[in-house]
C-alpha cells in the first residue's frame, strides 16, 4: 500500500510552524512573524521585500524562515495590489494619473530618464505612503487572527507529544 504524501500546504507552511513551536518559539512570536511577512509581502515595490523582512525581523528577533515563508507566498498579492497601491496613491495626493503600460515605460525609460524617475518615483512613493496607512491595520488583523490559530495548532500537536513522553 503506497503511503499518502502531505500535501504542499502541510509540507512547507504548517509542518515548519509545528517544528518551530517545538524548538520553544512561542505562539504570539509565530503569528508576529506571519503578520509582518504578510504586510512587507505587499511593499509596493518589487524586488524589495526581502531586504525589509531583514531589516524589520532582525531587530525585532522574529523567525526568519517563517517571515520569509510568508513574504514569499505572499508575492501574488502583491502584485495583484500593486496598481490598487500606486492609483490610490495617485487619488490620495491628487496626483496625475500615469500609465502602467510595461512597453511605454520601458521606450519612456531608454528616451528620458530623469522625467521617468521623476514621474514614476513619485507614483511609486505615493503607493508606499498608501502602504504606510494600511499596514499597521493589516498588521494587527494578521496578528489578532492567526494568534489564536497557532495557539490552537500547539495544542493539537500537545497531546501526541504527551502521548510520546508518557511513562508506560
Amino acid at each position: 500500500m503506497k503511503e499518502e504524501r502531505p500535501s504542499l500546504w502541510r509540507r512547507w507552511v504548517l509542518n515548519p510552524i509545528l517544528q518551530q513551536l517545538t524548538q520553544g518559539i512561542s505562539p504570539a512570536k509565530i503569528a508576529l512573524a506571519i503578520a509582518w511577512g504578510v504586510t512587507l509581502g505587499v511593499f509596493p515595490i518589487l524586488g524589495s521585500n526581502t531586504l525589509l523582512t531583514l531589516l524589520v525581523g532582525i531587530p525585532l528577533k522574529l523567525n526568519q524562515p517563517i517571515l520569509q515563508a510568508f513574504k514569499t507566498l505572499t508575492y501574488p498579492f502583491q502584485w495583484a495590489l500593486l496598481l490598487g497601491f500606486y492609483r490610490a496613491g495617485e487619488w490620495l495626493f491628487n496626483a496625475p494619473h500615469v500609465s502602467i503600460h510595461i512597453p511605454t515605460m520601458m521606450e519612456r525609460f531608454f528616451k528620458e530618464p530623469g522625467p521617468f524617475f521623476r514621474d514614476y518615483g513619485m507614483t511609486a512613493l505615493y503607493g508606499i505612503a498608501v502602504w504606510c496607512l494600511i499596514a499597521p491595520l493589516l498588521l494587527a488583523a494578521l496578528y489578532f487572527i492567526t494568534h489564536p490559530l497557532i495557539i490552537r495548532l500547539a495544542a493539537l500537536r500537545r497531546p501526541k507529544d504527551a502521548a510520546l513522553t508518557a511513562p508506560l
